[in-house]
């Protein structure tokens, strides 16, 4: 590999694999409404997609990472190594930082993409991380402590040759590297669903968020309840549930004394009294759950939701554009909106809304 390759400019994105395609759709299409246009590189199944763009830098600002649905992550791509000689990798990305502009980062991750062609790099990215970062404090592009608040430096392994170096604003990305938060199963918890809402908590409110927004003695509904991975969650918050289920729920969610448990139809159903949050796992299709959601919104049976909407198998990110502004239209009010494709879901989007706040 050429030690004067040129740096290339574009972003770096993580993504759920097989969701390329749609990381790439809302990447071009929000790239072009922000007069940026570029275009999208990437593979069926590679879990990441890379977007060239002349001015990567204005679009990385013009394209912030909690408004984009599909993206893990967002990196700004500093360079791609190529031919990488595995006797010696170091070299050459020493050498390719100097063709930047200084700057000292606060923080490296080694990271390989999470699909199937990437998961057996990891031991590589572990052992590297640990030989690169004492090379990087000494040429002194590192600091020598750990520094949250300064930029990252990524050193991305594709395959043992190649690897892509990006950064990441702390304040513009995801704080887990790949983005993926790690959550461990709780033995109590009544199914894995319970990951997804605990996620959603975690990725789509910040910190002053939940601890204004999830307060004790709180009131709150789970649609389509059963078994109870959600209900379960929000009891843990220390709300007050309802949940809806015609199905049953684990029985140590009942005598927490913070469950109420109705045998109804959750499309149908509706509060007595407007309550604080309500959230929905249903199965559904994604429009007539746009809808639904929407009318809890409007006639103010809630002032906070978290919902999941299931994609179709084709033209999923068109979909996603088309629900969410149904969702919006439907709901006639100002709301704060936020979407993501998260680590624990599969086919779906998880959506928080509040009518509470803009």
């Amino acid at each position: 590999m050429a030690a004067d390759a040129p740096p290339l400019d574009g972003l770096f994105c993580w993504c759920r694999a097989g969701f390329e395609p749609e990381l790439a759709g809302e990447l071009s299409e929000r790239a072009a409404q922000a007069n940026l246009p570029g275009y999208a590189r990437t593979e069926r199944n590679s879990g990441y997609v890379e977007f060239i763009c002349e001015d990567a830098a204005a679009l990385s600002r013009a394209l912030p990472f909690s408004g984009l649905i599909f993206a893990r992550q967002k990196l700004l791509r500093l360079a791609d190594l190529r031919g990488i000689d595995p006797k010696d990798r170091i070299t050459p990305i020493l050498a390719a930082l100097e063709m930047l502009p200084k700057q000292v980062f606060g923080e490296l991750w080694v990271e390989h993409p999470d699909s199937d062609a990437g998961k057996p790099l990891a031991g590589l990215a572990r052992s590297f991380g640990n030989a690169l970062r004492p090379a990087l404090r000494k040429a002194g592009w590192l600091t020598r402590v750990d520094d949250a608040g300064k930029p990252r430096l990524h050193v991305v392994f594709l395959d043992g040759d190649h690897v892509v170096l990006a950064r990441s604003e702390p304040r513009d990305s995801a704080p887990w590297p790949l983005g993926i938060p790690r959550l461990r199963m709780h033995a109590d918890a009544p199914s894995r669903s319970a990951l997804k809402l605990e996620e959603a908590l975690l990725t789509l409110l910040s910190d002053e968020e939940r601890q204004r927004l999830l307060r004790d003695g709180m009131r709150s509904a789970d649609l389509g309840a059963a078994p109870g991975g959600w209900t379960w969650v929000l009891v843990r918050n220390g709300l007050h549930v309802t949940s809806v289920d015609n199905g049953p729920l684990r029985q140590h969610l009942l005598d927490s004394g913070r469950v109420d448990h109705l045998r109804a139809d959750g499309f149908q159903w509706q509060p007595k009294a407007p309550l604080d949050w309500m959230v929905c796992d249903m199965v559904e299709q994604p429009r007539r759950v746009a809808e639904r959601m929407a009318t809890w919104l409007r006639e103010g049976w809630c002032r906070h939701a978290i919902f999941n909407l299931k994609l179709p198998m084709k033209k999923r990110w068109d979909e996603t554009r088309l629900c969410l502004e149904l969702f919006e239209q439907q709901a006639r009010k100002p709301l704060l909106v936020r979407a993501r494709q998260l680590y624990h879901d599969r086919e779906e989007i998880t959506v928080f809304a509040s009518a509470a706040q803009r």
